[in-house]
């Protein structure tokens, strides 16, 4: 009796441990480049997040009397105090990194039909409680940069219509930051967040398994079957000691930010958003609120969250980008949109803008539809040339001009994280 009940244990925990890996494997999927171990890589970093952020529990204490002082005291007396809080500040950020990667791997290698719909949504899900936690994480600290990032970044959701000042004051505990506030992203940071996070990435895991693993080319999926012992199993293995020894040096050589314990009497100048929100408040710059913190992030989350059941001319190959002319068309658009988007920033930037030119108007008009017209025609313009450029089918489409709209994205965030100095006007990355 008692060798069957230790059987069967036996056989529950290898079933667990087969959901991560079959026992088997297409030898194409051992290819580096099918997924550059992104979701390997964000799942330890979520372990390392696990285990760091425990250790910090320790010593950390969520008041504002106290939180600043318990980071110092953390920092100044603990064995390897300073390296733990560096490691997990880093594990973060790259968290945030790596799994937008990963979501534009899954996107580009064609992962988000048939089988595959309601993972990809998990995955958006993921992707979206990834950047909650880091933002519920950044004000644990209790200083400067910390309490005017969660200031400037709560401040966006003012402009959702109609519940956005309710969703605000709930969500800090009052009209501005405080210790309600602390506690309020304490408890999500340590105990709601890594809940669901731990609950979707199992069934995010369960669900690549059943759906028969990465997905691959038609042409590839006869390929030799070998065992994932050691073939994929040593590849795991290597890239998670090169992440972890790239997070360690950079924990060694890079602390973790800390400045004066919080004020609300004093502002830092420039106030920025935390850096994963740069991009919208860049467009905040240079659009009316609604339009640039709303809008615009409501049209891209719809757009990603529908592309799953858009009926496509034909299924996607299961290569990257498609075709190989998709390739180059998604080529193109990250070109054009690198050398584009600085430029109208620029022009935005010392061009009076449509709220001077009409003062007559409404700001919603004059700042918000005419420059939004304007933009749409300038895009409507492209997505025509370069559809007939590379004749592209309805697919290739969508990778193209998300293609360029994600880069467009990711330079205005940089924008907004190294080219706004004080006041938030345009400056030299020295200067900020």
């Amino acid at each position: 009796m008692q060798k069957e009940e230790i059987h069967n244990k036996r056989k529950m925990f290898t079933e667990i441990i087969l959901h991560l890996h079959p026992k088997t494997i297409n030898s194409d999927a051992l290819a580096f480049n099918r997924t550059f171990g992104l979701g390997g890589m964000a799942a330890l970093l979520i372990v390392l997040l696990f285990i760091t952020g425990i250790l910090l529990r320790f010593y950390y204490e969520p008041f504002p009397q106290k939180a600043y002082d318990s980071i110092q005291h953390l920092q100044n007396n603990v064995l390897f105090g300073q390296l733990v809080r560096n490691v997990h500040h880093w594990c973060g950020v790259f968290l945030v990194i790596i799994t937008f990667l990963h979501l534009l791997r899954t996107f580009f290698t064609g992962a988000f039909q048939a089988s595959r719909k309601t993972n990809w949504l998990v995955g958006l899900a993921l992707f979206v409680l990834v950047i909650g936690s880091n933002f519920t994480g950044y004000l644990l600290p209790w200083d400067q940069l910390a309490y005017w990032a969660v200031t400037v970044g709560t401040s966006l959701l003012n402009y959702i219509p109609f519940i956005g000042s309710s969703l605000r004051s709930l969500l800090i505990g009052g009209d501005e930051v405080g210790s309600g506030t602390l506690i309020i992203f304490f408890n999500f940071h340590t105990a709601v967040f890594p809940f669901v996070i731990l609950l979707l990435m199992a069934y995010h895991f369960w669900s690549v398994r059943k759906s028969g693993g990465i997905i691959l080319p038609k042409k590839d999926t006869e390929k030799k079957i070998v065992s994932v012992y050691p073939n994929l199993v040593y590849k795991e293995f290597i890239v998670a000691l090169a992440l972890f020894a790239t997070l360690l040096v950079v924990s060694v050589f890079l602390d973790a930010p800390l400045l004066a314990k919080a004020n609300s009497d004093i502002s830092i100048n420039p106030t920025k958003a935390p850096w994963y929100f740069a991009g919208i408040q860049e467009l905040l710059m240079h659009f009316h609120p609604f339009i640039a913190a709303f809008l615009i992030p409501l049209l891209i989350i719809a757009s990603l969250s529908v592309l799953p059941y858009i009926k496509l001319d034909e299924e996607h190959s299961g290569n990257w980008f498609h075709s190989e002319k998709a390739k180059e068309a998604v080529k193109f658009s990250a070109k054009f949109a690198i050398v584009i988007t600085p430029i109208l920033v620029i022009i935005s930037e010392y061009i009076p803008d449509f709220e001077i030119l009409f003062p007559l108007l409404n700001s919603f008009i004059s700042n918000g539809i005419i420059p939004v017209i304007i933009l749409f025609g300038m895009f409507r313009y492209y997505h025509k040339y370069v559809t007939k450029k590379y004749q592209l089918n309805l697919i290739e489409i969508i990778q193209t001009m998300f293609a360029f709209i994600a880069t467009v994205f990711i330079i205005l965030t940089l924008i907004g994280i190294f080219l706004r100095g004080t006041d938030m006007a345009l400056t030299f990355p020295w200067n900020v």
